[in-house]
């Protein structure tokens, strides 16, 4: 898989910690960078971590479905992009009491939101992915993105987070298409 194609999935898993992000930013309204740190660093960790597992399971049954690896690595990609599409057309909800400053909701949110990457890091098991490069590029990007969505919403509220989401939803599913015409139309 080339460099593009990881920062692509890179940057379409960060939907939610974007949107968790900017919703610090609005919710502890004197954040210090320190926090922020601290914020963007655990997030970043479990968003790299998932695709670890994720990968590392696919290695284990790999051999068991190499005949539709393709389709396997596709339907989940289409299914996580999916999802985030419709999550990104939800209606907000009641406010409830969010403090990512307490180190299990911190936690909590970060396990939330790397969910789809450990079905991601599934899917890198069944195609040539360096695994560790991906991981790297994902931490990476999630940090950034987990800085800058709690700066964002700390100066200019929550404008951008649900069509961020609906966007990386479309680029999983656009990913997860081109792995399976690539395969068809080399097979």
């Amino acid at each position: 898989m080339d460099l593009l194609t990881i920062t692509l999935i890179g940057l379409g898993l960060t939907g939610d910690t974007l949107a968790v992000s900017v919703t610090t930013g609005l919710s502890i309204k004197r954040i210090r960078f320190v926090e922020a740190l601290r914020i963007a660093i655990v997030l970043a960790f479990f968003q790299a971590l998932m695709p670890l597992l994720g990968w590392f399971l696919g290695t284990q049954i790999r051999e068991y479905i190499i005949e539709f690896d393709h389709w396997v690595a596709f339907i989940l990609l289409f299914l996580i992009g999916g999802k985030m599409i419709l999550e990104s057309l939800k209606k907000e909800g009641e406010k409830t009491e969010f403090n990512p400053l307490k180190t299990m909701v911190l936690i909590g949110i970060a396990v939330a939101t790397s969910i789809d990457a450990l079905v991601v890091g599934v899917s890198f098991a069944f195609i040539d992915v360096d695994i560790f490069l991906s991981i790297g590029i994902i931490w990476f990007l999630t940090f950034m993105v987990s800085m800058i969505g709690v700066f964002i919403g700390k100066k200019t509220g929550n404008l951008f987070g649900k069509k961020v989401e609906f966007l990386g939803g479309m680029i999983l599913i656009g990913i997860g298409a081109k792995i399976l015409i690539q395969h068809l139309l080399l097979t």
